[in-house]
């Protein structure tokens, strides 16, 4: 049996993924009429519905729920090996990473994995953004989250748990921390964060008065950070970020207590780039970072 068209094989595996005919459209940069035309192409040479059309909203069939995630590897698999045979012709690995953990862990140490792999560029992207693989031009990506990617191949790298910290000298203003209410007397940086209320929940404190004014935020722990380490108030951020500054005494942990959250750091790829040279590179170096860290 030949294959049908790809345009409809396409339109099908973008309209399937998304659950409508109006994004595959956009996606594909087809009109919408134009998707439909090409999903009922498919239907016809297979002799039956993919879809329920019903109003606002489409619906896999039984036949197509089969076909869906099996035409989605095919591409996926089409995409890896294109990109493969870049591989020397490009020479760039593109990281998708959020703005604190490219800022605070993975740039300090990126000379290293340069100096491995000189014939290897870098490029990174730091956004708080969820990048889509099948789309975006990015080869391995930094989330926070459960780690339940679909067609993601993830590491999990640390936890997402978080402790207040503050300058020596704002410490000092109060003539040290020495009980976590003392914290309550200093101005806080962002205290409409959700950690908050859990670390001093886990430091018995059940309804904190948090000094501060809730509209302020800075919108990445980084750049709190610097707020923190310039004396503006006390943050609750996450240690691991932060060695060196506690190391060098810019900033205090006055507290051993730790908060946790339901998600963690990862490193993903899709599946299908699995062996791609330089994902592997990457992936190597990074855990062998972790693990001598």
């Amino acid at each position: 049996m030949n294959l049908p068209p790809l345009a409809a094989i396409r339109a099908f595996e973008a309209a399937a993924r998304h659950g409508s005919f109006t994004k595959a459209a956009e996606e594909l940069s087809m009109t919408q009429a134009a998707v439909s035309y090409q999903i009922k192409l498919l239907e016809e040479r297979i002799g039956t519905a993919l879809f329920l059309r019903r109003p606002r909203q489409v619906i896999l069939t039984e036949v197509g729920a089969r076909l869906s995630p099996v035409i989605s590897e095919a591409f996926d698999l089409m995409r890896g090996a294109i990109a493969a045979t870049r591989e020397n012709a490009d020479g760039v690995l593109t990281i998708t990473t959020i703005p604190t953990f490219a800022a605070n862990w993975l740039v300090p140490r990126l000379g290293s994995f340069q100096l491995a792999q000189p014939a290897l560029a870098v490029r990174l992207q730091a956004t708080r953004e969820v990048v889509d693989f099948s789309r975006d031009d990015a080869d391995v990506g930094i989330r926070s989250g459960s780690g339940q990617w679909p067609g993601m191949i993830t590491h999990k790298i640390f936890d997402a748990d978080f402790t207040p910290m503050l300058s020596p000298a704002l410490a000092a203003t109060i003539g040290g921390i020495e009980k976590p209410e003392d914290l309550l007397k200093l101005p806080i940086v962002d205290p409409s964060d959700p950690w908050w209320k859990l670390w001093f929940g886990a430091a018995g404190i059940a309804e904190p008065d948090l000094r501060g004014d809730p509209r302020s935020r800075f919108g990445d722990q980084h750049l709190e950070g610097k707020a923190v380490i310039a004396g503006q108030g006390v943050g609750i951020l996450t240690p691991v970020f932060y060695e060196t500054e506690l190391a060098q005494g810019q900033l205090i942990q006055p507290f051993n207590i730790v908060g946790t959250a339901d998600h963690f750091y990862w490193l993903v790829y899709p599946e299908a780039r699995r062996n791609v040279p330089k994902i592997r590179a990457f992936r190597d170096w990074l855990l062998g970072q972790l693990e001598n860290s």
